[in-house]
């Protein structure tokens, strides 16, 4: 795992200067404190901060090809490199290192631009054709490792994190209105769109190719997928086929995220996801240490299950108490790492998590991130099913009564205030519409826009639920309703907050790299094809994974419901009504008005609200940590000026 940067100068612009590429470099070091390489040849140089994991005596970066025609900066890991590199030396490649990078270049030199289509893995890649005289940028289908990119002043500049982009003298350092609704609506920028104008982020799954006369192009060679609605009378496998070969997938994406010349850990959820990877990971022989956060706060806290589960696998286990106080120190550290708002603080304790695994040595560590989008875990995918129902009858006073058998885990269950009817009864008249699961959420987080200052709100170019829906496949309409809420949560949730802002950022912040087995594109194209019943029955949630699961984990972690990890939001900014320093600071009216973001007035009724500790609900919370976060982001990179926001 590594930082990647670089610069391809067109006709009109000034070739890379090796300073420059040090200057990136060197803003992204924490990824990769272990070796560092600059190329810089006319019109293109390629930085490469490495954290060694596979060969490190062999993989140095820049790496060229055998035969020169070809140079590649990559950060991320190919899991398949051994079987790609067998195929590749029966056509005639030869190798002289074992690292997958090489094996990752040589595939291009042979099957060009299609060589993505033969990578399982996780990557963000730059890769300079001497030949064709061409540059390719790419990245993984899921979109766990970050790329991002700038055209300006006749150049394109690329790196794995925003903040190497804002050294060079052509960078704008102003916030993208745009990208601010994204994130106060899906919880994060989508990309192409960053919270930065001028910058943008390759979207995963996808290639660009940018040529010596400037012209670049830009290409989807993936997208999740699912097949239209089969009818009732489709003849199906038993249940226990689909079992077995999903237990087969699983097994064999775990064993090749082990390949790592350092030790790998797993992360401890709680939950039936990151022990399912444990287990098998324990299965296949690796002695795994463990790795958890837990909460003094009772309705955060699952370290009795981590416990329980580090115990049942004999794993040497370590957890990470977070206080709130613990929290607000962090978040400013986190914003910086994340670049981008966020409304939740759950990133800061991950950022806690990962110092902590640094210092026990610990370089890699397996997650179960992905399964609940892959796989139903979501409640949100049971209430949108039991919406439809509800759709169907309307004026039902009993149907909108199964909404109260979610949510148990909250203390202020949403499903149990005087309004709930009215709230999950929004809409209904939508409910075969592409979005109709997710729109309450994203409305719920949408009412922070009554905080935006009237400049920021001009700056808008359109609504971004609107811009969604504009983008979405051609055969959605066609797909099952749980299909076109799972596919949407991996396009706004997974990608744009969980694998960025709440993953690779506050993982890599501590070169800590982690792995995700339930995103191996095998298993993504297995659950798409599977019976929408074996992922979500009535209230059942991902019902073939527990049922594969069964048979090798503790029936208290098998059959457990979902509960979504959480942490303390506005209530950690705060001690006995007083305000963390910095905190008041950037909420003082002051602040606010020079900041240019937020109404003043609107804003510090929601700070006074947020100090008596009369914020108790999601809007509230969501609202304050995304100003909050939004400031520390101007803060930390922006020049404030009379124009502090860009359309």
């Amino acid at each position: 795992m590594c930082g990647i940067a670089g610069i391809f100068a067109g006709p009109e612009g000034s070739f890379p200067a090796r300073r420059e590429l040090e200057q990136m470099a060197a803003m992204l070091r924490h990824r990769g404190p272990d070796d560092e390489g600059v190329l810089a040849e006319g019109p293109i140089g390629l930085a490469h901060v490495r954290l060694s994991i596979l060969d490190p005596d062999g993989g140095h970066q820049p790496l060229e090809a055998t035969d020169g025609s070809a140079c590649v900066t990559f950060n991320g890991e190919i899991f398949n490199h051994v079987e790609l590199r067998a195929e590749l030396e029966a056509r005639g490649h030869r190798f002289r290192t074992r690292s997958d990078t090489e094996v990752l270049i040589e595939a291009y030199r042979e099957f060009g631009d299609e060589f993505v289509h033969h990578l399982n893995g996780e990557f963000a890649l730059a890769l300079w054709d001497r030949v064709h005289r061409r540059l390719v940028l790419a990245r993984d289908p899921a979109g766990v490792r970050p790329l991002f990119y700038q055209e300006r002043a006749g150049r394109l500049a690329f790196a794995s994190e925003i903040k190497a982009l804002l050294v060079l003298p052509e960078a704008r350092r102003s916030l993208d209105a745009d990208g601010l609704a994204q994130v106060f609506t899906f919880w994060g920028p989508l990309a192409p769109r960053t919270a930065f104008a001028g910058i943008l982020a390759l979207p995963p799954g996808h290639l660009l190719v940018a040529r010596a006369d400037r012209s670049t192009r830009i290409h989807r060679y993936w997208d999740w997928s699912y097949p239209a609605r089969l009818p009732r009378e489709a003849p199906e496998r038993a249940p226990e086929a689909y079992a077995e070969e999903l237990g087969e997938l699983l097994r064999d994406a775990v064993r090749i995220r082990l390949r790592a010349d350092v030790p790998v850990g797993a992360y401890l959820s709680g939950g039936i996801d990151s022990a399912s990877v444990a287990a098998l990971a324990r299965s296949l022989g690796a002695d795994i240490r463990t790795f958890s956060v837990s909460f003094a706060e009772r309705a955060f806290d699952e370290s009795a299950h981590q416990m329980e589960m580090a115990q049942f696998l004999g794993s040497r286990h370590i957890c990470v108490e977070t206080r709130p106080e613990d929290i607000a120190a962090a978040f400013p550290q986190v914003i910086w790492h994340a670049e981008t708002p966020v409304v939740r603080t759950a990133p800061a304790p991950l950022w806690l998590l990962s110092e902590r695994v640094r210092q026990e040595g610990q370089k890699v560590v397996l997650t179960g991130e992905g399964a609940d989008e892959v796989f139903g875990g979501y409640d949100l995918f049971k209430e949108a099913q039991i919406r439809r129902f509800w759709a169907r009858r309307p004026d039902s006073r009993i149907r909108p009564r199964l909404l109260e058998r979610l949510y148990s885990y909250l203390e202020y269950s949403p499903t149990a205030t005087p309004f709930a009817r009215d709230f999950f009864g929004t809409g209904l008249e939508g409910a075969q519409e592409p979005g109709f699961g997710h729109l309450l959420r994203w409305r719920l987080t949408q009412r922070a826009w009554r905080f935006f200052a009237p400049d920021l709100k001009a700056a808008l170019s359109r609504d971004p639920v609107d811009a969604l829906r504009l983008d979405l496949p051609a055969g959605i309409a066609n797909w099952h309703p749980l299909s076109a809420d799972q596919y949407l949560e991996a396009r706004t949730l997974l990608a744009a907050y969980l694998l960025a802002a709440q993953g690779d950022r506050m993982a890599m912040a501590h070169a800590v790299e982690t792995r995700q087995p339930f995103l191996d594109p095998r298993i993504i194209a297995f659950a798409s094809s599977l019976p929408p019943r074996l992922k979500v029955a009535g209230l059942k949630d991902k019902v073939l994974l527990r049922r594969t699961m069964a048979p090798i984990l503790p029936p208290a972690v098998v059959w457990r419901p979902k509960r979504p990890y959480r942490a303390p939001d506005a209530a950690s900014f705060f001690c006995a009504g007083d305000p963390v320093d910095y905190v008041a600071d950037l909420f003082s009216e002051d602040s606010l008005r020079r900041s240019g973001l937020f109404d003043p007035q609107a804003t510090l009724k929601l700070f006074l609200k947020c100090k008596r500790q009369e914020a108790i609900g999601f809007a509230d919370n969501m609202a304050f940590v995304g100003i909050l976060s939004t400031l520390l982001l101007q803060h930390h990179f922006c020049r404030v000026t009379a124009a502090p926001i860009a359309a």
